[in-house]
């Protein structure tokens, strides 16, 4: 039986006008056609030759000596063509593009993007991309250790553990839950520091810089917020971490931090328990 979206070996059986028919071995009749255009000049009846199964446009099993960007079970960005009513269309090397149903996306892609997917046979026994639980088939070898600055891809968001990275779109990686990443989308690639590697291989990750270059940013943004409330913070360092975090977008601790290296600069006051600009 050929095995579609893989690479296999076959042996010519016999020539024809338009191609060459290729089987796995004389006791099977099965047999799938390698267009002539793809044939070696001097290619003869009992060679074997490297080739992909794929579909055509008639739904045919169909042999080719190309190398498509991606096979069966791979992760892989590929970049989408064309946005249809059923779906996208991805660019994978191939004449006849792969779908990406709308059910199997995450985000809102559009035409030029690269997304993150991948290779599956659906139910009725066609290609299709999924960008959907790709964690299972990502790479837990990475080289990188703790404290290392790697690029990663978004391309689930776990609300229960975190948001999902592909580190160089190949490693399995994670940014946790209580950091805010609100403001990323699917697809975005961005910089981040390993935290962590675990037992298991995948990289723990952050957004967060040392805590010396995040103090100007995180200052800077708790003062707009003071400003929006017109100058007086509705809320302490006591309330609970979730209220902060809601508010501010930050930990507890880092809103503390903040807090603290504002009031060293004296741009705000804590008189009378209340946070306010000075």
């Amino acid at each position: 039986m050929f095995k579609l979206c893989e690479y296999q070996n076959l042996t010519i059986a016999r020539f024809k006008e338009f191609g060459a028919l290729l089987e796995e071995n004389k006791d099977d009749e099965k047999r799938v056609l390698l267009p002539s255009k793809e044939l070696p000049e001097d290619a003869e009846i009992g060679d074997t030759i490297k080739v992909f199964i794929y579909l055509d446009s008639k739904d045919r099993m169909i042999a080719t000596t190309k190398e498509p960007r991606i096979t069966l079970d791979q992760v892989k960005t590929l970049t989408v063509t064309d946005v249809t009513k059923i779906g996208l269309f991805l660019d994978w090397g191939l004449p006849k593009d792969l779908l990406l149903p709308f059910h199997e996306i995450n985000g809102k892609p559009e035409k030029g993007d690269e997304v993150l997917v991948r290779l599956y046979i659906d139910k009725s026994g066609r290609p299709a991309a999924t960008m959907r639980h790709l964690y299972h088939y990502l790479r837990t070898d990475s080289p990188y250790k703790k404290g290392d600055m790697v690029e990663g891809r978004i391309y689930e968001f776990g609300h229960d553990f975190g948001t999902f990275v592909a580190v160089d779109d190949i490693f399995s990686g994670m940014i946790p839950r209580h950091e805010d990443t609100s403001h990323l989308r699917s697809g975005d690639v961005i910089n981040l520091k390993v935290t962590d590697v675990k037992p298991d291989g995948k990289l723990a990750l952050t957004t967060r810089k040392e805590a010396y270059q995040e103090l100007d940013e995180d200052g800077a943004k708790l003062m707009e917020i003071i400003e929006s409330y017109a100058g007086v913070l509705p809320f302490t360092e006591k309330a609970s971490p979730e209220v902060i975090k809601r508010e501010t977008g930050l930990s507890k601790a880092a809103f503390k931090r903040a807090i603290g290296h504002l009031y060293k600069e004296r741009k705000i006051t804590l008189d009378g328990g209340k946070i306010r600009k000075a």
